[in-house]
């Protein structure tokens, strides 16, 4: 099936609100009417499990009396049917589901219909290194050239042109299969890279793991600026870390992994044995005001930047709390039909192709993303996505726009936070959100 993220305005990605990989860390499992499909949606969502890099994905679209018109051409509604009828006809498929834990090590591949593929970049998670690899003839298809290792995470931009030159893009990151009677943990984040402050060490393991005691107390994780940094679980799956507060501007956070040999439960052994560190880079928290429809961006305690946004509509209001950028995306697709925003004929609401400058902020889909489509009269002053945090931006991604000033300005890992929204507090585990939950209630949920 073809992994798409979700939403265009919030896009309510995922909520999904919004379009992308999941960012189900890796291995993750896994939000018009109504308000009923989107509760069953969350439900969904709040079990779904984060990991490295990988995400459910997710769309956003907007409201049809967003920007004050009142004819569907010119409502958002008719703006977003606009774009999606523009949207290139090349259909991207990865073989390896986004977000998997048992990638074939033999099997991955691209494809595509309705166009041909220009590039495809395959990539070890952690080290970056290129896997090297070939378009077919005809420009349908793509292999790597060599086999690739178990118990790795990858991550494929593939990228493709219908017959009219229109673009289109897909991502996925996934690991590859580990043997039947061992267990490996997909981490976030990667070795050598510089987070922000928000960012926790998220393990999600591709076995059930019953003996968490000993599990745990094999991975530890410290920090430079002294903090205390406790593991808390959800589910049998998964396994985070952070300190009380946000981690200290500057310092170096460090995991040893020596799950080697360790029993994880009946008839599971851990084969992984190694040391990752990552920097914390500046302190960056931006707050969403859902009153004002304004975004106010503090870097190192000051307020830097104010940016007007434009969120949930009434109907798909946005979530409330704290969330952690997992991912960003130049440009990634949302189609509402993968977070339940369907139409009567079972298609998507919305299905934008070519969203530009998208950070996911929970696994179920939300995003805060640029906007190309909407009336420029929405920002800061109407609420017009499914759920999804949009910014005004150009087609394509170029020019001078505050869209694409947050995406060069933000890291992965830095804060965004959510408030004076109808919508609930998201929960701590949809996403890499675990901020939302109290102190003593984190380290309750400590099995070491």
């Amino acid at each position: 099936m073809e992994q798409l993220v979700t939403s265009p305005d919030n896009p309510a990605a995922a909520r999904s609100r919004t379009p992308h990989q999941p960012l189900q860390l890796s291995g993750q499992q896994e939000p018009g009417t109504p308000r009923r499909s989107r509760r069953m949606r969350r439900t969904l969502a709040a079990t779904a499990l984060l990991a490295a890099g990988a995400l459910a994905l997710s769309a956003c679209g907007g409201d049809a009396e967003a920007g004050g018109h009142g004819d569907d051409k010119n409502s958002q509604a008719g703006a977003d049917a606009a774009a999606a009828k523009d949207a290139s006809q090349a259909k991207i498929k990865v073989s390896s589901k986004n977000g998997a834990t048992d990638a074939s090590i033999n099997d991955t591949g691209v494809k595509v219909t309705g166009g041909k593929l220009t590039d495809v970049k395959l990539t070890v998670a952690e080290s970056g290194a290129v896997v090297a690899g070939a378009i077919s003839a005809d420009g349908s298809s793509w292999k790597p050239g060599v086999q690739l290792e178990r118990g790795t995470k990858y991550k494929i931009v593939a990228n493709a042109k219908d017959t009219k030159g229109r673009s289109a893009t897909e991502n996925a990151t996934f690991t590859t299969v580990s043997s039947a009677n061992s267990f490996i943990g997909s981490y976030t984040p990667d070795s050598g890279k510089t987070v922000g402050v928000g960012m926790p060490v998220s393990f999600t393991f591709d076995k059930v793991i019953t003996n968490k005691k000993d599990v745990q107390s094999h991975i530890k994780v410290t920090s430079s600026s002294g903090q205390q940094v406790v593991g808390h679980w959800f589910g049998s799956q998964r396994l985070d870390f952070r300190p009380e507060d946000y981690w200290k501007a500057g310092s170096k956070v460090t995991m040893n992994i020596d799950l080697d040999g360790v029993q994880g439960g009946e008839g599971i052994t851990g084969v992984q044995s190694k040391t990752v560190s990552f920097t914390i880079g500046r302190s960056q928290v931006s707050t969403v005001d859902m009153n004002t429809q304004t975004m106010t961006v503090k870097r190192d305690g000051k307020t830097f930047k104010s940016i007007l946004i434009s969120g949930g509509s009434a109907e798909n209001p946005t979530y409330n709390g704290q969330m952690v950028i997992s991912e960003k995306f130049e440009q990634t697709r949302m189609d509402g039909s993968t977070v339940g925003f369907t139409k009567e004929d079972g298609k998507g609401e919305y299905d934008i192709k070519d969203v530009p400058h998208a950070m996911r902020l929970s696994s179920s889909g939300t995003f805060i993303h640029g906007n190309y489509w909407g009336d420029p009269s929405i920002f800061g002053r109407a609420g017009t996505s499914h759920g999804c945090v949009g910014l005004k931006d150009a087609k394509g991604g170029g020019g001078n726009t505050p869209g694409k000033w947050f995406f060069q300005n933000s890291l992965v890992g830095d804060v965004v936070i959510v408030k004076n929204s109808k919508d609930e507090t998201i929960k701590p585990d949809n996403g890499l959100n675990g901020w939302n939950m109290p102190w003593s209630e984190w380290q309750a949920g400590s099995a070491a």
